[in-house]
């Protein structure tokens, strides 16, 4: 790994023992329901379906509470994540609350040699692309787990709500920080995370990049995928901005007459055979 994934690999095994012990990703309801699904494959469902007997991988699964609802979907599943400590939290998880899930230590990077196979649908959920300073890498990378007929699942962050600078007090919408992909990542530090608790990240600097829609598309057309659906979404999972409304299912969106942005997009992918 180079000296950014580094950073922020310290970065995530810091968050680990944060994030096992939140409400926001509540590992317990996991273990008293054997039905509980996350709250971001709850509302992929539909568009995933039924996964019984499919091979499914899970890049970038930190702690493992959407691979394990993969599982729970009906998917043979494989969490692949670049921090140790994260899998630990997830194997046991698994263990103790089933269905199996079989985890891979590896950065996206070292996949291709990791996890020398391929599977029938490869699902990368929110939060992740902003930690890969390459779009187009990570699509041949994804192709490649993807055996013939096989389906891309993305469903990220809108790269224009990246880009919005979220500390301003006058509720203004402001362009601050690249839309577009760079060489060189933004560098943040921030000593709390998303979840909720008073826990301090211990290693609270991070590298991430942008990367905006077109080049996502683009990425994944030029891996050779055939893409067949595309959407822009105005409602989020957390409250990206103190302004921001909840809506009736618990999702957070701009307020009524307020300028309209895209906050989400996802896309699925085939490849051809």
């Amino acid at each position: 790994m180079d000296e950014h994934a580094l950073i922020n690999l310290a970065n995530w095994e810091s968050r680990v023992p944060i994030h096992a012990a939140s409400r926001d990703y509540g590992l317990d309801r996991y273990l008293a329901d054997p039905r509980h699904l996350s709250g971001f494959v709850a509302h992929d469902a539909p568009h995933l379906g039924d996964l019984t007997g499919l091979r499914v991988v899970h890049p970038q699964c930190h702690i493992g509470t959407d691979t394990l609802s993969l599982a729970r979907l009906g998917g043979e599943v494989t969490g692949v994540d670049f921090s140790p400590s994260a899998l630990e939290v997830a194997r046991d998880l698994a263990e103790r609350a089933g269905p199996p899930v079989r985890y891979v230590e590896a950065a996206v990077d070292d996949i291709p040699e990791a996890l020398p196979e391929t599977f029938d649908l490869v699902y990368t959920g929110v939060g992740a692309l902003n930690w890969l300073p390459s779009v187009a890498r990570w699509a041949r990378i994804m192709a490649g787990l993807l055996a013939p007929g096989g389906r891309l699942f993305l469903r990220e962050g809108h790269p224009i709500l990246g880009a919005l600078d979220e500390e301003r007090d006058d509720d203004l919408l402001v362009v601050t920080y690249p839309y577009f992909e760079t060489p060189q990542p933004n560098e943040w530090v921030t000593e709390v995370s998303y979840t909720d608790g008073d826990g301090r990240i211990a290693s609270p600097v991070t590298r991430e990049w942008a990367h905006g829609l077109a080049e996502t598309v683009q990425a994944v057309l030029d891996a050779g995928l055939t893409l067949t659906r595309l959407e822009e979404h105005t409602e989020l999972e957390w409250q990206f901005l103190d302004w921001m409304v909840q809506t009736s299912d618990g999702r957070w969106a701009l307020p009524d007459g307020r300028e309209r942005l895209p906050l989400m997009f996802s896309l699925e992918a085939v490849k051809p055979g």
